[in-house]
């Protein structure tokens, strides 16, 4: 089934710029991640989303999963549970665009996390 590519234009702005600033992400009081190399993307209407470089996430934590998902603008996601040290797990907390369409290409090798299912602290 053919898939809708659609480019970030003006009526569905895409920015993406490096964040500037420490991005810490915890589940539980567990840091899963830390860098000083986020992007922030603002897609439309969306709130803005950090992508974190996978490097700069505890692998160990990781578990990929089969879920996919597609947007338009930015292609097919993939998605990564995160198991804790406690034991729990976290479904599909973690999305990524491994192969994004060229309009947002920068974001290739980065994750993103659920900002409402992980506590995600910028500065």
């Amino acid at each position: 089934m053919p898939r809708t590519v659609k480019i970030p234009d003006a009526t569905h702005p895409i920015t993406i710029k490096p964040t500037g600033a420490h991005v810490t992400v915890r589940l539980g009081g567990t840091v899963i991640a830390e860098t000083d190399h986020a992007l922030s993307l603002a897609e439309s209407t969306y709130p803005v989303a950090q992508y974190i470089p996978l490097d700069d996430v505890n692998q160990s934590l990781l578990e990929r999963t089969t879920t996919q998902t597609y947007c338009p603008y930015k292609g097919d996601a993939s998605y990564y549970s995160v198991k804790t040290p406690d034991g729990s797990l976290e479904s599909d907390l973690i999305w990524t665009y491994e192969h994004p369409y060229q309009s947002v290409a920068e974001i290739a090798g980065h994750v993103a996390f659920y900002p409402d299912r992980a506590e995600i602290t910028v500065g």
